[in-house]
């Protein structure tokens, strides 16, 4: 459990402090809310420890933008050091707000949990990567990616082409190698994800299952 501390705060602070941990989520983002607008570098601990346990998805995500209004000095070494949490959440939540934050220094430490086994925080090092990376790296990002076709749930292959989708051109070549793996899922997802990148606005969902219609007939031949 990550305890938020309230010792260091005096006055106001110390009541705002108080706001974010209350039992309603109303209170917590007008809390969130008030940390973005009085831009204090004091509240950056207390708003990286509540990123970790926030359970509210519009609160975390008011979180992440009152720590994006702090001094990058004061909130990326302590959202770095996040990334080696045991917190799953943590280190999700650490990821999306380091990709929007824009600070490129992150890089190596982000692609480090490209293959993190928990599949949250995966994808959100795969969103924050494609934000990040150095534009001679996206070629070799695209291919670490590429690893990954054919894993998990449509969401989590959805997550996984958007990502390769935003690399634009840097991922064709990998995309027409994974179209002729022996695996007819890995070709399926590749497929599916070309479409995706040559047209954003095509139906995932329908270019995953025309894909895997063609890989299966290919399979059987």
């Amino acid at each position: 459990m990550v305890v938020v501390n309230t010792t260091n705060h005096g006055g106001p602070d110390a009541h705002l402090v108080e706001a974010l941990a209350t039992a309603d989520p109303s209170s917590r983002l007008r809390a969130a809310m008030s940390a973005g607008t009085r831009r204090d570098p004091r509240l950056t601990e207390t708003l990286v420890a509540r990123c970790a346990m926030e359970p509210d998805f519009f609160v975390r995500d008011m979180l992440t933008w009152a720590l994006c209004r702090l001094p990058v000095e004061s909130t990326a070494p302590r959202l770095l050091a996040e990334l080696g949490s045991d917190t799953p959440q943590a280190r999700s939540q650490a990821l999306h707000t380091l990709s929007k934050i824009g600070d490129r220094r992150a890089w190596p430490a982000v692609s480090a949990l490209l293959h993190d086994e928990h599949d949250e925080v995966a994808r959100s090092a795969w969103r924050a990567a494609v934000a990040l990376v150095p534009s001679d790296a996206e070629g070799e990002l695209a291919a670490d990616l590429a690893t990954g076709l054919g894993r998990g749930d449509r969401d989590m292959q959805l997550s996984l082409s958007r990502a390769l989708a935003g690399l634009g051109d840097a991922a064709a070549p990998v995309l027409d190698a994974a179209m002729a793996s022996p695996d007819p899922h890995v070709r399926a997802h590749a497929a599916a994800t070309e479409r995706l990148r040559r047209d954003p606005d095509s139906g995932f969902t329908l270019s995953v299952e025309m894909a895997k219609r063609v890989a299966v007939a290919g399979s059987d031949r």
